[in-house]
């Protein structure tokens, strides 16, 4: 099981790299960072992204059994710890 701390750093890193690809500055992430109409540059799309590279990296998918409500990178990161 992956601790929510090491999965936020993970979440940090991912994020920082989505942003690179956009050509955005990286942006601190911590646990109450909101992904969307937050202060990072994000929309669904690069989200989803997100999602896609974390499920790769770990092999969790917490969303296998249906949609699971988040809008912080503390609540992703909790739920990819609890996979």
């Amino acid at each position: 099981m992956t601790d929510t701390n090491t999965m936020l750093d993970l979440i940090t890193q991912e994020t920082a790299r989505i942003l690179a690809e956009k050509g955005e500055a990286a942006l601190p992430v911590t646990a109450d960072t909101a992904f969307l109409d937050g202060p990072l540059p994000f929309d669904s799309l690069d989200l989803a992204t997100l999602i896609v590279a974390l499920e790769g990296i770990t092999g969790k998918d917490p969303f296998r059994a249906g949609f699971r409500q988040f809008n912080t990178a503390g609540e992703l990161a909790a739920l990819y710890a609890a996979a």
